[in-house]
């Protein structure tokens, strides 16, 4: 007898931002990648780089407005009228599902499914509802249990994120990936030394993220004083700009820091980039030296450039990185293990070079796009058929 296969089912994909961050980014790929014979894909999101992104991808894409989180009484009016406007929408494009992919798209995407019954997904990819530890702890868990108890089905982009959350029962741990075909390790870094004036035969240590102090700029600065102290060839480069009006104070911070360390003669800040693998073909280890991580996409970007990884050993970052395998993972906070670390790997070829080719072979295992939205399919198929 043969089989038919089932219907494509339609999901709602939720999202707040209007820039293109790490989630946004994430999500780009997740809607790409997701099986077409059996999803369909519809992108609820605000204008900004997210919904330009996806329009040119040719994703279906549906623009709206969210109101910011605040407390006021025309605060839960107008979050009250989105998510009105949430379920209408999933009416209308006969979505079998809602699927939120941060906190904020959360908190109207859960009554928009509860308004519209259908199974609502949550993809927690953060620690905390802001991006950083919140004042009021119980505030958090809270509303954290508040969306638990609003899902069918909670997704986590690591087990360190699983860990935060009031959700048993519920939550499917699905790694994020990457187009690591993509990458290619072979890619030529003297272009972009050429560009920035770095000598092709210095050795090059760099890191990848926003200009935010969460992602380490300053302790990578730091880092570098002490490397340069026992190897004063090397060179560094920052890679990563300010998003928002905000964040130029603390780019000016971190400009002024390697000025005042006396390193700014070989320290390169690139600003934002559109493309990171120039800069990692370039580099000779990979750092990360930033505070708790619920993911770090760029790790694996580095791996898949067969980079060595050098980090501290927090947040999802033991998940990624294989101490010794395929980078070097830190004890939490300690600069001088940092420095200690990368200087082993500069002054050792053959254990560099190995721990490239392993992180490489990891990403194209574990870490594929293919594998992610594979694995997410799964999640959605389990909830819409309960």
């Amino acid at each position: 007898m043969i089989q038919k296969s089932a219907p494509f089912r339609s999901v709602l994909f939720v999202d707040h931002a209007p820039v293109l961050g790490g989630a946004e980014q994430s999500l780009l790929l997740l809607l790409q990648y997701l099986d077409r014979a059996e999803w369909q894909p519809h992108l609820a999101c605000v204008p900004g780089q997210l919904a330009d992104r996806a329009m040119r991808a040719g994703l279906p894409c549906h623009l709206f407005s969210l109101p910011r989180l605040r407390r006021s009484p025309r605060f839960a009016a107008d979050g009250a009228r989105s998510a009105r406007q949430l379920a209408r929408l999933a009416r209308q494009v006969q979505a079998n599902a809602i699927y939120a992919n941060t906190v904020r798209a959360a908190l109207y995407a859960a009554p928009a499914a509860r308004l519209a019954k259908r199974p609502f997904f949550w993809h927690m990819r953060d620690f905390w509802l802001s991006e950083t530890k919140p004042r009021h702890i119980r505030a958090d868990t809270a509303v954290k249990r508040l969306l638990c108890a609003s899902a069918t089905q909670v997704i986590a982009n690591s087990h360190a994120v699983a860990q935060q959350l009031p959700c048993a029962g519920k939550t499917a741990v699905v790694h994020n990936g990457i187009e690591v075909d993509k990458f290619d390790p072979r890619l030529d870094g003297r272009p972009f030394r050429a560009q920035h004036g770095i000598p092709e035969d210095t050795p090059l240590v760099g890191m990848v993220g926003r200009l935010r102090p969460w992602k380490g700029q300053l302790p990578f600065l730091h880092m570098a004083t002490h490397i340069l102290r026992q190897q004063p060839e090397v060179y560094f480069v920052v890679v990563g700009g300010a998003n928002f009006a905000v964040e130029d104070d603390y780019a000016r911070q971190v400009t002024h820091l390697a000025q005042e360390l006396g390193i700014a003669g070989q320290v390169v800040f690139t600003g934002m980039l559109d493309d990171v693998r120039p800069p990692l073909a370039a580099m000779d280890v990979f750092v990360h030296p930033g505070e708790p991580e619920p993911f770090g996409l760029v790790n694996i970007e580095a791996m898949a450039m067969a980079r060595p990884v050098v980090a501290f050993a927090h947040g999802a970052l033991p998940e990624i990185v294989q101490n010794n395998v395929t980078g070097l993972l830190t004890p939490p906070g300690s600069v001088p293990a940092l420095a200690e670390a990368v200087i082993g790997l500069l002054t050792d070829d053959e254990k560099r070079r190995q721990m490239g080719d392993n992180g490489r072979r990891r990403a194209e295992t574990h870490f594929t796009i293919q594998r992610t939205a594979r694995e997410v399919g799964k999640v959605m198929q389990r909830g819409v058929s309960r």
